[in-house]
């Protein structure tokens, strides 16, 4: 390298990219990066890992309030409404690329993905970095053992109650089934796919004075079903966020519902795996999947040259040949059209059955007033204090009704303190 060289290579403007991927995620981002870097000498994007995704959240506001904030934040879904609440704090992804000289053309991203990280007149906030929808995964093995037809999963959740029960007695798995997220999969999207309300507002998209309504029968009559197959350890609990991901992957339950961005570790773990929809409710669904995952949030109070590598890399990421393979690795949604035209083109979804399900779930019905998505002022507490009453349920404390009944008070009096009524 020549002297000249040498100096333009120090001078690169470094960029931190805080994010929450473990695993096999973590992999792609450091590619991601690495390959970022490696095509141009005036930016270096460094990734730095900040555990779970509320812990992820929690530092970048913790670091912002310390004026010492990352240039780029990953957020999970439920971070949105905190991030959007946070006026001043922020600079929206499409001022950011229109610093760097690049235009934001919404026509060129899958709608369901972009409306939820824009403002009601249309202005993206947050860069869609990893998207997801929740979808079935299932041990072909265990079916097989349990005398279940393998290619064949189930496509409604008295179905899967069914198949678990049978999994369970047949000594197929020590458990039937397990779920991360239940209040993001079953909850937020059983909603949405089942196209019945979660609050009030459009859930969220439509103000932010909310009153929840998560007990209504139908979440009463799922909620305690799964209750019920706790009992004798039919469903088994994994914990809050994703660590349930780890009982299907060691071979324990037999059926997940889990978000299609689980599909690396998954792949990793060798098992004999099938993909299914999300099961719904006959009667009610399938309407459409809500979108969950991440974006990536870019802070206020940075220089041009910050704001303009930010600009370059998002470019960069939403090259079609990035997306397509970041969904192709991942088991993410591409967030472009032409990424998803692509993979369709190449006949990869005719290769790797099930990998177009996530895609088609979203997109498959144009979004009502239920199914738009969710989003609270303080979600990530909401979901917390939904977390507490379904744990308490599931140890029997409580039935389904009394722990959805003090969750939607709980979270009621939590919105109504955070909007300052």
């Amino acid at each position: 390298m020549s002297i000249a060289g040498a100096t333009h290579a120090l001078a690169a403007t470094e960029l931190q990219w805080w994010h929450a991927m473990a695993g096999a995620n973590n992999e792609v981002v450091e590619q991601l990066a690495k390959e970022f870097n490696e095509s141009q000498n005036d930016y270096k994007i460094v990734p730095v890992f900040k555990g779970s995704y509320p812990e992820a959240l929690n530092a970048g506001i913790a670091a912002f309030r310390a004026k010492q904030a990352p240039a780029i934040l990953q957020v999970f879904d439920a971070g949105s409404g905190v991030m959007m609440g946070a006026e001043g704090a922020i600079m929206p992804a499409a001022d950011v690329l229109q610093k760097g000289g690049y235009t934001f053309d919404k026509s060129e991203y899958l709608p369901g993905i972009v409306s939820y990280y824009s403002k009601p007149d249309g202005t993206m906030l947050s860069f869609p970095y990893n998207s997801s929808s929740p979808i079935l995964f299932y041990n072909k093995d265990s079916f097989k053992r349990a005398g279940l037809d393998p290619e064949n999963p189930p496509k409604t959740w008295p179905e899967v109650f069914d198949a678990a029960k049978k999994i369970k007695a047949s000594g197929a798995a020590p458990c039937g089934f397990t779920s991360t997220w239940l209040t993001w999969i079953q909850t937020e999207n059983l909603a949405a796919w089942n196209n019945v309300a979660y609050g009030t507002n459009e859930n969220g998209l439509g103000g932010t004075d909310v009153k929840l309504e998560f007990n209504s029968p139908l979440f009463v009559q799922h909620f305690q079903a799964i209750a019920d197959l706790a009992k004798d350890g039919t469903f088994r609990y994994g914990g809050r966020t994703s660590e349930a991901k780890q009982l299907f992957t060691s071979g324990e339950c037999a059926i997940l519902t889990e978000s299609s961005g689980g599909l690396g570790d998954i792949v990793k773990a060798g098992i004999n795996y099938g993909i299914g929809q999300l099961p719904y409710y006959e009667g009610h669904g399938p309407q459409n999947t809500i979108p969950g995952g991440a974006s990536l949030w870019v802070f206020a109070g940075k220089t041009d040259a910050e704001y303009k590598g930010v600009a370059q890399f998002f470019h960069f990421l939403s090259q079609t040949k990035i997306q397509a393979r970041l969904h192709q690795v991942s088991g993410y949604m591409p967030v472009t059209m032409a990424a998803y035209e692509d993979t369709k083109k190449s006949g990869f979804y005719d290769k790797n059955p099930g990998r177009e399900t996530p895609i088609l779930q979203m997109m498959g019905k144009a979004p009502t007033e239920n199914s738009k998505g969710v989003r609270l002022v303080n979600l990530p507490q909401v979901r917390d204090i939904m977390n507490e009453e379904f744990e308490a349920m599931l140890a029997g404390k409580q039935d389904a009704k009394t722990a959805l009944d003090k969750a939607v008070e709980r979270g009621n009096a939590a919105i109504q303190q955070a909007i300052g009524n």
